[in-house]
């Protein structure tokens, strides 16, 4: 697809209508039957009399952007020369971990030009790094074309809704119909499944291209996280001998490096151990490989005689490998402060009783000019920088 997809601020095209049409000689036939011992549903295509047509004048409330009852929607677009001809918004389910398609529009000219699909891997891709459990939408069930463009797209039917949008939902052959999409279930590797090893030259390039992959677009658009991996190999704070890699069958699945840091207090200056960039190639991602990953190099930290460990990092998963924020250890950021990300692990009993202070990494962690950034990009496939929620430029 040549076309840019773009971030739709709030601000700027909120009530903005999307002029959702479609012409249909075919629909769902809908049936439910009530029996002795329950329901039984039937749906299946048939074809109307006459071509139906379904416009935005036909309806008291338009599709548009950021409706209000939708709370923290978000929306994405093509737009060319001012003008909007595609857009999507999501809005998340917080209570049932899932993300909804509240909105889905390509202009009639533009359609069936891959812009429906890009638009779709925004937000699957959304999912992925929110870690919804399923995406749903609504559509009609005399909206066969959109149906059918779903079912191609991997979502498949979770539900339906006789009284959506009249009581006569059935009679008038225009019944809400529920898809779903769903994250692949993945199959968890065990330790003899992968090898873990140091990385070689050989593994550079790959290991920076799956970092970049992982990263994309999760804390900012784009990353700087692969750049990162570059730097930190030829900085004095490196630990090559604690930074391994995860392959299986020759691919370069994982990779987690370590470095020294230190926590200042006044004069008292304590080294200790940190890691990051620490990533999964994205198709690997929930198998476990970050946790055989973690397991072994922190067992192989503790026997090298380090004492702790004190990362920034998601406080939802560090915990379940022994991390506790470092408020419960005196240890404090560069300015002072403290918060449920900012964490530290013990590699020996009491290993932190005595490190006090504020933590500091490697400078190299400070120093990633956008520019050279910008220029390393060129090794690597081209990636589009898209915003997405809580991520800021």
């Amino acid at each position: 697809m040549d076309h840019e997809i773009v971030h739709l601020p709030k601000e700027v095209w909120k009530g903005t209508i999307l002029p959702i049409r479609y012409t249909t000689d075919k629909y769902y036939d809908v049936i439910v039957n009530n029996t002795e011992n329950g329901y039984v549903i039937s749906i299946e295509k048939k074809s109307f009399a006459e071509p139906v047509t379904h416009a935005p004048a036909d309806l008291d409330f338009p599709d548009r952007l950021y409706a209000d009852h939708w709370e923290n929607a978000f929306a994405w677009g093509v737009v060319e020369e001012g003008r909007l001809i595609a857009a999507i918004e999501t809005a998340p389910e917080q209570w049932s971990n899932r993300l909804r398609i509240t909105e889905l529009w390509v202009a009639d000219e533009y359609q069936r030009q891959g812009i429906g699909h890009a638009l779709l891997e925004v937000a699957k891709e959304q999912a992925r790094l929110e870690r919804r459990r399923a995406i749903i939408l609504e559509t009609q069930s005399c909206n066969v074309d959109a149906i059918e463009f779903y079912m191609h797209e991997g979502f498949r039917l979770v539900g339906l809704d006789t009284c959506c949008y009249s009581n006569t939902d059935i009679q008038r052959k225009e019944v809400r119909l529920e898809f779903g999409w769903f994250p692949e279930e993945k199959q968890k590797l065990r330790r003899e499944d992968i090898e873990i090893r140091p990385e070689t030259e050989d593994d550079w390039y790959d290991v920076e291209l799956i970092t970049q992959r992982a990263f994309w677009n999760l804390h900012n658009m784009g990353c700087d996280e692969h750049y990162l991996v570059h730097k930190l190999r030829r900085d004095m704070d490196y630990l090559p001998e604690l930074s391994r890699i995860a392959v299986k069958d020759g691919e370069v699945i994982g990779s987690i490096m370590y470095s020294k840091a230190r926590v200042v207090d006044g004069t008292d200056v304590h080294e200790v151990l940190t890691f990051g960039p620490f990533c999964v190639a994205s198709k690997w991602q929930g198998c476990g490989v970050g946790g055989l990953l973690l397991k072994e190099t922190i067992g192989l930290a503790a026997s090298k005689g380090y004492k702790g460990i004190v990362i920034f990092g998601e406080p939802e998963y560090y915990p379940r490998f022994g991390f506790k924020t470092c408020d419960h250890f005196g240890i404090t950021t560069a300015d002072g402060r403290n918060f449920s990300s900012f964490m530290a692990i013990e590699l020996v009993e009491g290993g932190l009783k005595d490190v006090k202070g504020r933590f500091y990494l490697s400078e190299v962690f400070e120093n990633l000019p956008r520019e050279e950034v910008e220029e390393y990009n060129k090794k690597f496939p081209r990636l589009p920088k898209i915003k997405f929620p809580g991520h800021w430029d």
